[in-house]
Order: C-alpha cells, then structure tokens, then sequence
C-alpha cells in the first residue's frame, strides 16, 4: 500500500489533480489494483492528506455466450442457414442433431422473425436471405462498449448475451494536510492506555425478527384459518416430470433450458414415476385428449427424468393433486405452501437465484374464476392489502389465467404481486380427477407482499439500518 499511497501523493505534487484514477498508471505502465487503490485513498484521506470523489460509469459487455455469437453468428441465423432451401426443408429432430440447444432456442428466434415456416414437424425457409442483426449488435457493443439503442440492450440483456458492468475510479486533489511523507512509524514507541480485557461489554438490545418471517408467518396463519392444509415441500430437487411435465408444459418451453434450470450432474435422472399416469401424460403433449389437440411433438422420457432443483413449488401442487385424484372417493381439498425455489437467474436489483414462493390450491365441482378473484380479495384483505387489480395472462398450465397487482404507496406505481389461474383439463384429467372438478391456483413470491405490507422505511425500520430499495425489491 505505501508503493501506491507514495504514486498517489508524488502524482498530485507534480499535477496538483488527478481528474480520474482510471487513467493512473505505475513505473511499469500497469493500472493499480481497484481494491488496493481504494484502501490507499481512504487511508490518505483519514490523515487529510488529500480527499477524493468517486467517479461512475457504466459499460456494456458481452457474455461468453454473446461472445460466441459475435464471431460465429446468432442462433437464429444458424437455424436459417441449416434448412436447405427448397420444399425439401428440414425435421426438427436433424435440426437439433446438427445445432444441440442452439437450435431450440434460434426457432423461437427464427419464428418470431418470420424467417422460417413449419409443416408435418418439419421445418422450410420463409424467406430467401436474412440479415444476422442481432450479430451486428454484438459486434457493436464489443466495439463501443454501448448501443445507441436501449431497447435493443434490454432485448439482448434478456437473452443473457450481454451485461452491463460499473466503472468506478476517482478524482483526487490535495487535502489541508497534503506532504510527500506518510507518518513515519512514532505510534511504535509512543504510551498508550493499558487494556481491560475483564471489563464487561454494553449488553445488546435484543433482535427482530426478519419481515420475510414475519409476513411469512402471517401467511401462514392467514391458510390454516381459512381451512387450508399445509403441503410436504422439504423436497428441493425433483424431476422434470413433476416441475413440467405433469404441468403440460411442453418439453421445448423456454423455462426448460439450462439458462433458467438448474439441473442436477449426480445423480442426474430419476426414473420413479407412476407408469399409467406417465402414458397419459405422454399422449396428451403428443397428440392430445381431454378436448385438447395436445402441442403435437414427440415427447421424450429421457427429458421429463432430468433431475432439477425445482423451480416452482407448483411442482408439490401436481404431485398433491395426483394424489388426491388417486383417493377412492373425491373429497374437495385445500392446499398451500411457503417455501424456497431455485431459477437460474443473472442476480441484480431485482432477481435472486433462490426466493420464498407462496403457492395455494383449491380443488373442488363448479369453481369458477369469480371464485379465484374473491379468494384473492378475502386472501389479501386478511393482511391489510386492499387495493388489487387482475390482468389477462398466459401459463401453459392454467386457462384463463391472471396476474395480481398491488398499488404501492410508498413506490406511487401498481407493483406485481402473484400469478393465478384454474388449472387446464389437460393437466387434471390425466391425473384421475373427474371432468367436473375444477382448481384454482395461485403462486406469490413472498419477497413483493412483504414490499407491499411492510413498505420500504418500515423495512428499514424492522431490519435496523439504512437499505437501498434495491435490496428489497427482489422477485
């Protein structure tokens, strides 16, 4: 450290200023280490040696993945490229054969783009050229370190292709005590006080409980009072089958993929699963049944045995409701849980790789959505959150389904709160249940309702120091 506090202060004697550390180089002409400059500064700036201002800027860069694409070509173009041209075109299985996971995702892409077309599970050319855009955007980025388009940032930050990082470095000037010589060592020899390692400490106040805990709890109680029963969710890995497939979400959904799963390496598959359920639930992706035409793909065990730290506790939900579909005579059910679940998340202001899920079932003949939108109300209203508003929304496994908001006061903006919905027949029928039973579904991550009840100073408050919003507000 007195190497770099020594360049600091012989640097401000020559230039009187040092607009910006970024550009502050050593004999060798190497750029000092950020933590270490930073402990220099701080420890110049106690003495009053000198005081500095930190300096923000933000850049963007690419991931590996975006890197990958900027010298070989986006996943999209790829799938393009791989379809011959001509009526011949090309099956979805080749297609993946010869890209892997690339080509799952460049024909979303490609689809979205209009590029391509697609027939009897095979896949023909829409167009005759395209224009690798989303490469030139990389290519962009790399080079500017920017792009001049926000949207087109957001849109390829979304695909996990680039981040934004920040850059801090520092202005520094002199201080009123500003000198070539850093104290030279005197504390060695000076008298100081004796020690008393016997005297007794100040006695700590006693502590909070967390407002996750406590909003956790609340809910709790909220469920066993309104009749519900509490589900067994001390099963953080499960199979795909349970997280998806039981779910009629299609094995190509892009929730599925390694960029938002996290998948187990050992052991990596399980093969427990009732074997009738198993075929039913084979043939309603693949052809359909229960008044549905299914997605009409060739479903494959070898991905519903794919072990992953399950994503919702919904995959708890289809297992409870097999079971109850498997009872000897039906009984309406009431269900809920509140436990941890796992995404495969870029963590910033707003995500975290591991968060709280509140999920809630009810199953019985004749619900209707008017009953799932009265639940919500009594549910909230219960912890003091009147003011609710419900949107349309798509999940592959509800229909109709809604998205719960929530005004904040404190945030002066409508805040999203949960997800809901009335599971699809395609989903209960191959369980068991009789067609006339319905179920209403709902899923809260626990983190906004403690926002929206507590409010971020009573948060501040509650956890005894000073937080930024962004610690907060996480899923």
């Amino acid at each position: 450290m007195e190497e770099l506090q020594s360049l600091i202060l012989s640097t401000l004697d020559k230039e009187n200023t040092i607009p910006d550390t970024g550009k502050l180089t050593n004999a060798e002409g190497k750029q000092p280490d950020q933590l270490a400059l930073y402990a220099a500064l701080n420890s110049l700036a106690l003495k009053e040696m000198i005081v500095y201002d930190a300096l923000e800027s933000e850049i963007w860069t690419l991931t590996a993945e975006g890197k990958e694409m900027a010298n070989t070509g986006s996943y999209e173009v790829k799938v393009f490229e791989a379809i011959p041209s001509g009526e011949t075109g090309i099956s979805i299985s080749e297609l993946q054969g010869l890209l892997g996971e690339a080509a799952k995702i460049g024909q979303g892409k490609a689809f979205k783009n209009k590029w391509i077309t697609k027939k009897d599970n095979r896949l023909f050319r829409a167009v005759e050229s395209v224009v690798d855009q989303t490469r030139l955007d990389l290519e962009a980025i790399s080079t500017t370190k920017t792009h001049p388009d926000k949207k087109v940032l957001a849109e390829l930050k979304r695909r996990k292709l680039c981040d934004k990082i920040k850059l801090v470095s520092y202005s520094v000037s002199k201080g009123p005590k500003f000198s070539l010589t850093i104290e030279n060592g005197e504390w060695k020899s000076a008298q100081f006080k004796k020690y008393n390692f016997d005297a007794l400490g100040v006695p700590p106040s006693g502590g909070h409980l967390h407002p996750l805990m406590k909003v956790r709890e609340e809910f709790r109680q909220i469920f066993l009072e309104m009749g519900f029963e509490e589900m067994p969710t001390n099963r953080f890995v499960e199979s795909s089958f349970w997280n998806f497939d039981a779910l009629f979400q299609p094995q190509q959904h892009p929730a599925r993929d390694a960029h938002d799963t996290f998948f187990l390496k050992d052991p990596a598959r399980s093969t427990k699963f009732p074997a009738g359920y198993l075929e039913r639930v084979k043939r309603v992706h693949s052809v359909g049944g229960y008044g549905s035409i299914g997605y009409g793909y060739d479903w494959q065990i070898a991905e519903a045995e794919k072990l992953i730290l399950r994503t919702h506790t919904t995959a708890v939900s289809s297992a409870m409701l097999y079971k109850l579909a498997n009872q000897e005579e039906f009984r309406p059910a009431k269900y809920f849980s509140i436990d941890r679940v796992f995404r495969n998340e870029s963590v910033d202001a707003t995500h975290l790789a591991e968060f709280h899920q509140i999920e809630g079932v009810i199953a019985d003949k004749g619900l209707t959505l008017g009953d799932l939108i009265g639940f919500m109300n009594t549910f909230f209203g219960k912890m003091g959150v009147k003011d609710l508003r419900f949107k349309p929304a798509y999940n592959p496994y509800t229909e109709p389904s809604m998205e719960i908001f929530s005004y904040h006061y404190g945030l002066k903006k409508w805040v999203e709160i949960g997800n809901s919905g009335m599971f699809r027949p395609e989903m209960l029928e191959p369980m068991g249940l009789d067609p006339d039973v319905r179920v209403i579904a709902w899923g809260l991550g626990l983190e906004r309702p403690t926002m929206i009840k507590y409010g971020i100073d009573n948060i501040r408050e509650l956890l005894g120091h000073k937080v930024n919003l962004a610690m907060i507000q996480i899923h």
